[in-house]
């Protein structure tokens, strides 16, 4: 199995998952701007979407986007919701925060947006993010059980921090608490990001 990643992109909230799960995987990176991978290969013949992340099975098969993999990610582990009936759906639910008021909030910093849509943006993320710190109950978004999610807000507030979106207190402890997990550490390692 191999995750296509680029250091820094989301995809590393699924390098991240992968790690706590303990799941067998080989890291391949990419060039998001030429599409090549490391190994000089036409990433859009692997991911014709052309952005990352990109899960590769041993029989060719190619999963893509952030709450598909990281949910056949904690169906494989115990990186899944907080327990009880609606377990999957309110993994799938914070999963889909995350993705779609959050993450696709970051846009304009990345695609060379206005100062107007950037602040913008950096309103309406830093509102997402006090819903969020305001429903914490424990260490993680679940409570004292990590899953997937935690990994993709913690991608997330990484970001936050490099594009001066104001991190409520709770989230700033919780990116802190994310960081000293050794699968975390692993993975910001692997991407040349340990230092930051």
């Amino acid at each position: 199995m191999k995750l296509y990643l680029s250091p820094g992109a989301c995809s590393l909230a699924d390098h991240i998952a992968l790690h706590e799960a303990g799941l067998d995987f080989e890291r391949v990176t990419v060039d998001l701007k030429t599409k090549t991978t490391g190994d000089g290969q036409d990433f859009t013949r692997i991911n014709p979407k052309g952005y990352v992340p990109a899960l590769q099975f041993d029989d060719g098969e190619v999963l893509t986007e952030n709450i598909a993999i990281l949910s056949w990610i904690a169906d494989r582990s115990d990186l899944g919701g907080p327990g009880g009936d609606l377990s999957r759906a309110r993994l799938l639910e914070a999963l889909a925060f995350i993705s779609t008021e959050i993450h696709k909030q970051f846009k304009p910093f990345f695609s060379g947006g206005s100062d107007e849509a950037k602040a913008g943006a950096r309103q309406t993320i830093e509102k997402r993010l006090g819903f969020l710190a305001d429903g914490l109950t424990g260490d993680y978004l679940f409570g004292d059980k990590v899953s997937v999610a935690d990994a993709y807000l913690f991608v997330m507030l990484m970001w936050a921090g490099r594009t001066g979106v104001g991190v409520p207190g709770p989230l700033a402890a919780f990116a802190e608490r994310m960081k000293q997990r050794p699968a975390v550490r692993l993975a910001l390692e692997h991407e040349g990001l340990a230092g930051g």
